[in-house]
This record gives C-alpha cells, structure tokens and sequence, in this order.
C-alpha cells in the first residue's frame, strides 16, 4: 500500500500541524462517506471501487477486446476529465510496450484543442490504418471534442459506410439525456455511463477511463482492485492515514505561505498522470481565491532548465515526489576503459540506484534551499499500485477541498471562457455580448 514520508517537510510544519487539522478531516471523512457536504451528489466516486457496475464492466471488457480485435487505433476524443485519466493511466503503464505485448492498438487523444495541424497530423495517419472512435462526453455539445466527433464520425462513414462506422463508434455520455445520448440512440452506437453522481475530473474509474485503458491492453480489474484497497485503507481515521496526512501538510504549508505544489515524477511516462493530478486539484481548489496552484515537472530533465528557479527563486513552493520504489528491468553501467567521461566510479551499478541517488541528492538540495518535500512512495508502475495512487489522489483532494472551505466537486469558473468563445463564434443568442467583446478586443 501508498505511504508518505513527511521527513523533509518536517523543519516547514508548525508543532500543531496535524492536531489542529484531526476535526475538520475527521468532519471532512465524515462528508465524503455521507455525501452531504458542499457538492455531495457529486462524491459518487468514493466507494465507486466497490460499488462500481459489473454489468457494465463486463460490457466495456467486451468492447475492448471489439476494438483490440478490429483496429489498428482507437481515438479517444474528449477534452478535460474526459480523457486526461485514460491517458495518463495508458502513458504511466507504457502504453508503447503494452500494445507490443499485448497485440492492442495504438490509442490517439483528439477533441482536446482546436489545433488544425494536429488534426490534420492525426488524419493523415489514419489514411492507411482501421480505426474505431470512443467519444466521450457528457453533454455532447462541448465544443473542442463535439466538432472533432463530426470529423472522425465523416471519416468513419466514408470508409466503412455508414453501417460499417456504427459498429466502430463507441458513446461514453449522460444515461438519459443530451445531444450525445440523441444520436448515440438513433444511430445504434454502442453506450456506456458517464455517472451522474462522478464529476469528470474523478471519472477515471468509470466508462470514462476504463474503455480506452481497457483498450490499451491494460488489466482494468487489477486497476479497479488497487483503487478498492486504497478505498478500505484510506478510510481509517487518525494520524497514520497518508491520505490524512497528506492533506493536512499542504493545508499547512499554503497557510505558512507557499502558494505552489510541484508534482514531482523521475518516470517520463508519469507526465500525464502529472496533467490529470493538475485538473484534480487545480479545479477543486482553485477558487473563491484560494487554493495552491498545481504544477508539474519531471525530473531528472527539469532539473535542468527549473532547477534554478526551485533552488533558489522566490519561496513559495513546494514539491510532492511520487516515487515507485521498483523499475520492471535493471540496466548496469557500462566499464569504460579510457574512462573519457570520468564516471567509472559508477561502473556496475544499476541505472535504478543512479537515479534513487540523484532523487536523494536533489531532496535535500531543495530543502536546504527552503521547498519542503512530501514523498509518496508507490511499489511499482503495474495496474494495482496506479489504482492505489488514483484513489489516494482523488481522496486527499477531496478532504483537502474540505479543509480549505471550498466545494471542491463544483468548478464555475470554467464557463467564463466558454461564454466569450460561443460569443464570438457567432453562436445564436450571443448577439450583444459578441459586440461588447469585439469593442474591447
């Protein structure tokens, strides 16, 4: 199971750190468990690894094996919390390795931007190459992922006709209603839940997420049973919790004025898992003025180009190390015989026992250099241990919110640029506030 190291935060925490903290978590559990704090009938998710449906599961076991079986890529387009998740579990496994292993598909992400280039980039490479398209979206009319949807909807009709592309469509949407759920209906395609009672940025471990990593050839059941083990482990009251732990200790530092958490990863394939950790808390904290803003940096590389800043740059951050204590191979250093590069001192030793020293080295120089560190310390980078690490996230957020008085499962301010952009795209019924913005621009 998930443990924390607070050892070198520690010089950083007040005397009182936790103990002034243990009533508003242990209210905070108590909201969660009972879904009746601010925007409760969104806390869906927190017993969802047992309570998730297995008819369902069972369905989306079975198109996942469809897809494996008849296409050579799977595009995934949603935007948000409807694909960050998926990707990030897809990456953090290896999704290259994976499709190699397991004969799945490559798995495209689309409807996230508004790039042409990219989609045109994405097209292009699909001229020669049988593909299915998993849609997701909970209205159907989000502007990014709905008009990326008629696109590859167009190009699955032109090449399979229109019967042929209804078998390789796959709808992740509302039960009941929306644009989505409409044509999903009327055309035939295949649907899965987007639950009522699961934001987005906590659906990794519904439809949402488990149909492109099911896919992607990666053991959802084993993903589904880490979560539930951190599910019964995170929900013991006290000061040995890490869940607990950990959102006391940002609680603290942000009140003792650090403004910024660093998500820390040494695995390049953690990047996207850094994104959707971003969304997590950047939109469930970050409002009414408050909240740590999240970011990211991948080390040893950034070490390099943010290293300055972190050593010695204004004092407000701090930094959260996820750390996987295992890699799935060993590789050893090389003997050099002229010994050009000096580092014959290392000859022998595992690429893993260089890095674990460089993340040692670059601890303490960070907090010699005043950014407290947190550790998470995973086992492995396998199915159970991300599910483990999914769950801890999505609670520690979801008591952290609490903690800071915040409604951490509403996110309001999302719909200000959404407002401007359907304004200025000429939408019907933004008339006057296409001219008021147009005078300003």
């Amino acid at each position: 199971m998930l443990k924390i190291d607070l050892t070198s935060a520690a010089g950083f925490l007040p005397d009182d750190w936790f103990s002034s903290r243990e009533a508003g978590l242990a209210q905070a559990r108590t909201m969660l468990r009972d879904h009746s704090g601010p925007g409760g009938d969104f806390t869906g998710w927190v017993r969802l690894p047992e309570e998730y449906d297995r008819e369902e599961f069972a369905r989306i076991q079975a198109a996942a094996e469809k897809i494996r079986s008849d296409s050579q890529v799977l595009v995934v387009v949603g935007i948000g919390g409807s694909y960050l998740g998926a990707r990030a579990v897809i990456e953090l496994m290896g999704s290259a390795d994976h499709r190699l292993a397991r004969n799945a598909p490559e798995i495209f992400f689309a409807g996230n931007g508004l790039s042409t280039d990219a989609l045109c980039e994405l097209i292009d490479y699909l001229k020669d190459k049988d593909f299915s398209v998993n849609v997701i979206s909970k209205s159907g009319t989000t502007t990014e992922p709905a008009v990326a949807f008629r696109i590859f909807k167009a190009l699955l009709e032109e090449r399979y006709g229109r019967e042929g592309a209804r078998g390789r469509i796959y709808a992740t949407t509302d039960a009941r209603k929306g644009a989505l759920k409409g044509l999903a209906d009327s055309e035939g395609y295949e649907t899965f839940v987007v639950p009522d009672a699961v934001g987005g940025r906590y659906s990794v471990l519904t439809a949402v997420g488990l149909l492109p990593i099911a896919a992607a050839g990666i053991d959802a059941a084993a993903l589904m049973e880490g979560a539930r083990e951190a599910m019964e482990a995170l929900d013991v009251p006290g000061a040995d919790n890490p869940a607990w732990q950990y959102a006391a200790a940002r609680n603290a530092l942000y009140g003792a004025g650090k403004a910024i958490e660093l998500l820390v990863g040494y695995e390049p394939s953690f990047r996207f898992f850094a994104e959707w950790w971003k969304q997590l808390y950047g939109e469930s904290e970050g409002k009414e003025g408050r909240g740590l803003f999240p970011a990211s940096v991948e080390f040893t590389a950034d070490l390099h180009s943010m290293g300055q800043y972190i050593q010695q740059g204004a004092r407000i951050l701090m930094e959260t190390v996820v750390r996987f204590r295992t890699s799935r191979r060993e590789l050893l250093v090389p003997h050099d015989p002229d010994n050009v590069d000096g580092l014959n001192f290392l000859s022998g030793k595992s690429l893993q026992f260089v890095a674990e020293q460089a993340m040692r080295g670059t601890l303490l120089a960070h907090v010699d250099g005043g950014v407290p560190n947190l550790v998470v310390e995973a086992e492995a980078r396998d199915e159970r241990t991300i599910g483990q690490l999914i769950y801890f996230f999505e609670y520690a957020c979801g008591l952290s919110g609490y903690l800071l008085g915040v409604n951490p499962f509403d996110q309001p301010g999302v719909e200000a640029y959404k407002q401007n952009m359907f304004a200025l795209l000429g939408k019907p019924g933004f008339e006057a506030r296409r001219a008021e913005l147009e005078l300003r621009l």
